[in-house]
């Protein structure tokens, strides 16, 4: 498969290659960074090419053995600013594409097992990564958050919306508990409508529950496959979302004008783990609430863009910045 061009005119030395281990997550969050930056990018699928590849990887990498044979991809040569990649499956391919290509390497998110000389790392803060002068620090995933125009508020109308995710490793949903939550939020604003959406990860069971309450508009990922999350933040009062998706959760506080209020998913979920973590960072900085049967007012919004390009401008010195 050939890199797929980004639709401008910017030459191959200002642009970013993408490396892409076909998780929409991962290669969403490289994409958020070559936006943020106003830098295009081409993206070009990698993989190890047997099962122990990625074992060997981290023996390799901590060796500083960098081999194109561990890995399959098409690049072969080119003239890029970086190259930047998200998730375990890509960083080995990206420290040796960014030798051969003699230009800078980039990873989203922590590189866990591999040596942290990236010439740039963007790291979440709860994964805790350590202070180092190559290592940024953000609150939240890297993420771009566009409204489609998907739904269309109407004048004088006032709006709330629910985007619920599914099961996780971080927790499975309890049923019968987002039934009373919805049933408490629906009391709270008996004059706003409302919007839902479901994600690609919402079981038939929710979905089935879901559908014994009324929506101004409702979008089931289950029969239209859009996203209109972005749309949702920039008209809505109140967001209220399940906490299973550090994603939909960063792109709530870093954009529009929404309060948001995270649904537990459990009676015992916000305790530990790393999302839970993510939850409490933003509840000590005042951008989201833990819905309780109450709502506050919480709507401060991280700028990832202006975290970015202060901190690229000292690290990574991309010619074009």
């Amino acid at each position: 498969m050939k890199p797929n061009p980004a639709n401008s005119p910017k030459p191959k030395s200002e642009r970013l290659l993408i490396l892409s281990d076909g998780k929409p997550g991962h290669v969403n969050q490289s994409i958020a960074f070559a936006r943020h930056l106003d830098l295009d990018y081409d993206i070009s699928p990698v993989a190890f090419k047997w099962r122990g590849g990625k074992a060997l990887s981290y023996l390799f990498s901590q060796a500083h053995i960098y081999i194109s044979a561990l890995f399959a991809s098409e690049i072969n040569s080119g003239c890029y600013a970086a190259v930047v990649s998200a998730g375990s499956g890509t960083y080995y391919a990206n420290r040796t594409l960014a030798r051969q290509l003699q230009c800078k390497s980039v990873a989203i998110m922590l590189p866990n097992g591999y040596p942290l000389d990236f010439d740039l790392i963007v790291a979440q803060q709860h994964d805790n990564p350590p202070v180092q002068s190559n290592i940024i620090t953000i609150p939240i995933n890297l993420t771009y958050v566009e409204p489609q125009g998907l739904v269309t508020p109407q004048p004088g109308e006032k709006y709330i919306s629910l985007i619920i995710g599914g099961d996780s490793h971080h927790a499975r949903m309890d049923v019968e508990l987002l039934k009373s939550q919805l049933n408490n939020i629906f009391s709270l604003f008996p004059d706003h409508s409302v919007w839902l959406t479901t994600s690609r990860r919402t079981s038939p069971e929710v979905e089935v529950m879901l559908r014994q309450f009324q929506y101004d508009r409702a979008v089931y990922y289950s029969q239209e496959t859009i996203n209109p999350i972005a749309d949702f933040l920039q008209h809505s009062d109140y967001v209220f979302l399940t906490a299973d998706s550090s994603s939909m959760i960063s792109e709530a506080v870093s954009f529009g004008k929404s309060c948001v209020e995270v649904l537990p998913m459990t009676e015992r979920q916000l305790i530990a783990g790393k999302i839970n973590q993510l939850i409490r960072i933003l509840v000590q900085q005042g951008c989201l609430a833990i819905f309780d049967g109450s709502v506050s007012a919480k709507n401060k919004k991280i700028s990832l863009n202006d975290v970015l390009k202060q901190q690229n401008l000292k690290y990574l010195r991309l010619s074009s910045l």
